[in-house]
């Protein structure tokens, strides 16, 4: 009888194939990890989307989530998403390396649904990049806008979960799914005057929020490497303007430059205490198609169609409010490139960056309406008020010599060029406006457009 305990001899029939099979998986995995990164195609972020595309990408979302043209009056029904689909996470961290290549990076981007986030999703995965999202879909503004950006990632194989940074349970199952290896944090609250109704909102996502991912990153196996969006705000009533990373920054303006500097010292201390690769960046009034709607064009282009006053502030000498506006798809490029250059979270080899990401030409808030006049063919209702207090500092510009040398960072999109890039998306998502006058009116509470 055969003892069962008796180890049993592979036939030598099989030992060729199988030491065949290891090295080809083990060359793979080579071919994997360490093949170079492939430059992103930006192109596509800074030319005009089809109106058809567009309101193809607003109807996607109305249809999977019903309610979210209400901006938050209404929760989406029950089951209209999944915020847990492991068949769609996992295929989103996989990289397309049949037609793009593959660098080997996966990417987790928290605020996915955001501006910059849907941005920068979308130059990773079409450079062959695993990318995976979370996002909690507040409503900041519309959440219509945000499910429209998360729909239209979707048809481009990126998955972005519902969820908040701070549940720490959700993010560690988003890591054993996904072996990141950089977190880009873009779900910073940002805008001044939110303040004044919800301040909890800045610590909870500035702070509390990049902390929780900090946490998380420092815990796994192999540390990825963390960047994190920041703000120009920071600067504060800083005398020297433009700021350079190294200046003193300890005089915020407002409630929100104050969470993004502790956001900041926050991932300083991670990076000493624990070896993570940690580069933030300064972003600096970016604008563009997707744009959040408080940022200036967007919120401007809202009030000419509705005929209400613009108000342009001024300080007592006259000296206006004037704003480095910059172009969506010139911030992701710095992004993608600190993506590239962060390094590993190695200890006593991890970086430690700061970088301004903005233009180095700042452009006064009139000259801006006059570009939305033109290409909105709009007059505007222009109102010069003096600058209120906690609504940040009347001039910003930014030096971008550091990110130039360290990142090849410089800004392509004129003032000019980029407005009219981002009236034709306005155009295009309201669907000519007069012809979408639902959707303009959930997203603003306006019944009835102002005739020409």
């Amino acid at each position: 009888m055969t003892d069962r305990n008796q180890s049993r001899k592979v036939p030598a029939v099989w030992v060729l194939p199988v030491s065949s099979i290891l090295g080809i998986f083990l060359i793979w995995c080579w071919w994997l990890i360490f093949s170079p990164g492939h430059e992103p195609d930006l192109s596509g972020l800074a030319k005009p989307i089809s109106a058809s595309v567009l309101r193809n990408a607003g109807e996607k979302a109305a249809s999977l989530f019903p309610g979210a043209e209400n901006m938050g009056k209404q929760a989406p029904a029950k089951g209209a998403f999944k915020p847990w689909d492991i068949s769609s996470i996992s295929s989103s961290c996989r990289g397309n390396g049949i037609k793009d290549g593959r660098s080997g990076r996966v990417i987790l981007i928290t605020g996915a649904a955001g501006f910059l986030g849907s941005q920068a999703a979308l130059a990773f995965k079409h450079r062959g990049d695993g990318v995976l999202g979370i996002d909690n879909f507040n409503d900041f503004y519309a959440p219509s806008l945000k499910r429209a950006r998360q729909a239209l990632l979707k048809t481009e194989g990126v998955h972005v979960a519902d969820g908040d940074v701070n549940d720490r349970k959700l993010l560690n199952k988003l890591f054993e799914a996904c072996h990141f290896s950089h977190v880009l944090y873009l779900s910073n609250q940002a805008g001044v005057s939110y303040a004044s109704t919800n301040h909890q909102a800045y610590t909870h996502s500035n702070v509390a929020g990049l902390t929780n991912v900090l946490e998380v990153a420092k815990a796994q196996a192999v540390l990825p490497a963390v960047v994190y969006g920041s703000s120009s705000s920071v600067y504060g009533l800083n005398s020297k303007v433009p700021g350079l990373e190294s200046d003193l920054v300890n005089q915020p303006a407002s409630l929100a430059a104050a969470t993004m500097r502790a956001g900041e010292l926050m991932a300083h201390s991670s990076h000493a205490i624990h070896g993570l690769s940690v580069t933030g960046l300064r972003f600096s009034a970016v604008y563009g198609p997707w744009a959040r709607p408080d940022s200036v064009p967007f919120k401007f282009a809202v009030s000419m169609m509705k005929g209400q006053a613009i108000p342009i502030y001024a300080a007592e000498d006259g000296t206006e409010l004037a704003r480095d506006f910059t172009f969506g798809a010139d911030v992701v490029a710095g992004i993608v490139a600190a993506i590239d250059t962060a390094g590993s979270s190695i200890r006593d080899h991890a970086l430690y960056r700061i970088f301004n990401i903005g233009s180095p030409q700042a452009h006064t808030i009139s000259s801006m309406l006059d570009l939305l006049e033109r290409f909105l063919e709009r007059k505007a209702v222009r109102q010069v008020v003096p600058l209120p207090p906690g609504e940040d500092v009347l001039q910003t510009s930014t030096d971008i010599s550091a990110a130039e040398r360290d990142l090849s960072y410089r800004p392509k999109v004129s003032l000019e060029a980029g407005m009219q890039n981002f009236t034709s998306w306005f155009y295009g998502y309201y669907g000519n406006v007069r012809a979408d006058a639902a959707r303009f009116a959930a997203d603003w509470g306006y019944q009835a457009f102002q005739q020409d």
